[in-house]
């Protein structure tokens, strides 16, 4: 039947383990868990000597961490630039509108189960950019990211928060409206990290008015500090259709032995009283297809699987494994008039990254951290609280598989913003060399405040 389908896949996730391996070689380092990402028989040690780090970055690094082992370090350690690529989180969450055709092909679609379809394979999208291993900048308490020229739409995030981390966004066109407020939580396992998405994510479409909720599987990043770092999303997608209990029940597989399952999803379209309607399946990485399927979960006869979406073609050996479009979310090309001067295009450390300078990104990087911390200082000497410009703390707090979350909403303020800029005659070239970075409530405080 293809309501047990969940469990199956699931019993898949105990195979995980077959291929991990521990370090017992390298003194130190024993009962290191390094695994291999093409799942092979490879010795641990052999695997362990490999990425990105130098040897003594690794050693020097590893000593470091070992006392954060089993813990949320999601803003508690400071990590150096050398795993950093030059984008920010607020810019990472602009990635998910990639292929926002979808979500028009959604909105004009009268059949509610291919709705499901079309938005279901447009959350998988964003997939395909998670995987890069190299980690966004966390953005400054204030910082803004603000993207438009592309498919109508309108994109805003702030961070809204930064202890907890927090960040708000809110993107829409003719088609749709799109909100979500994100927090992470982590768990550090030594050469690996758990990662749970404390988000909620709330989708409208317009002509239909249904209004969708995701909530995504966790991620695992293997390999950290020994070996390849890669990443893998093993677990349940579920999108709920609010307005009248249809969903979307997906299966990440977990990578097996010699990479079997990896980047693989299946599941089913469900309608309110769980019985199946559409099968669906394909890798994160490459293309999603469906079905129309039986009570069984079987394809229908004189029926075929079609593509729904296929990843588009990205740069040839890009550094930091960019997309055409990851590339115009970091450009002023998707800029707006006016930008924000708090916009993440505009940080100084993230830019000299861009220009392969590490050395000035790391001095910039702590610059600005301790700008934030002398921000903070003035804050509560004032006996003031941080207060998002664009998004609005409510009462509500939500549920989440792996903890609670406070939510922010949009507040429609930069609509109105963003209306008046546009009407503005000035045409003001804004760039790195010309505009400050200013994300800052008491204007640019001096380091030493």
């Amino acid at each position: 039947m293809a309501q047990n389908q969940g469990g199956f896949f699931s019993s898949i996730a105990s195979s995980f383990s077959s291929f991990k391996n521990q370090v017992n070689g390298l003194l130190g380092y024993e009962g290191l868990e390094v695994i291999n990402p093409e799942g092979g028989t490879e010795d641990a040690e052999v695997e362990a000597q490999r990425g990105r780090w130098k040897q003594e970055e690794r050693d020097s690094y590893w000593r470091s961490m070992q006392k954060y082992v089993g813990a949320d370090i999601t803003s508690m350690v400071t990590l150096p630039v050398l795993i950093f690529e030059p984008m920010t989180m607020l810019q990472k969450m602009a990635e998910l509108m990639e292929y926002s055709h979808l979500l028009e092909l959604a909105d004009e679609c009268e059949d509610p189960y291919m709705r499901l379809v079309y938005t279901a394979s447009w959350f998988i999208s964003v997939y395909y950019a998670l995987q890069r291993t190299w980690k966004p900048f966390n953005p400054i308490l204030g910082e803004t990211y603000e993207m438009v020229n592309h498919c109508g739409i309108t994109f805003i995030a702030e961070q809204v928060s930064h202890h907890p981390p927090i960040s708000a966004a809110h993107a829409e066109n003719e088609h749709f409206v799109y909100d979500i407020t994100s927090k992470v939580k982590t768990k550090f396992l030594g050469n690996s990290l758990d990662v749970y998405p404390l988000g909620r994510t709330r989708l409208k479409l317009k002509k239909s008015g249904v209004i969708l909720d995701l909530v995504p599987p966790p991620t695992k990043v293997n390999n950290l500090i020994f070996g390849r770092t890669w990443i893998d999303s093993p677990g349940e997608m579920i999108l709920t259709n609010l307005t009248t209990g249809d969903k979307v029940v997906l299966y990440f597989q977990p990578c097996g032995w010699f990479g079997a399952g990896r980047y693989e999803v299946d599941g089913y379209v469900y309608n309110s009283e769980e019985e199946p309607k559409i099968l669906m399946t394909g890798k994160w990485n490459e293309s999603m297809s469906y079905q129309p399927c039986d009570l069984e979960g079987e394809p229908l006869p004189n029926t075929e699987l079609k593509e729904v979406w296929r990843v588009a073609e990205s740069p040839a050996d890009d550094k930091f494994q960019y997309t055409h479009f990851a590339h115009k979310v970091n450009s002023f090309t998707t800029a707006p008039k006016k930008l924000l001067p708090s916009d993440s295009r505009l940080r100084t450390d993230r830019y000299a990254l861009e220009m392969g300078d590490l050395s000035k990104a790391g001095s910039e990087k702590s610059v600005l951290e301790e700008k934030q911390r002398a921000e903070k200082r003035i804050r509560e000497s004032k006996g003031q609280e941080f207060v998002p410009k664009w998004f609005d703390q409510t009462d509500q707090i939500t549920s989440t598989p792996w903890g609670e979350l406070e939510i922010y909403e949009y507040n429609g303020k930069y609509a109105e913003h963003r209306a008046a800029a546009d009407r503005s005659a000035s045409v003001e070239e804004v760039n790195v060399s010309t505009t400050e970075f200013n994300p800052w409530q008491f204007g640019n405080v001096a380091e030493t405040s």
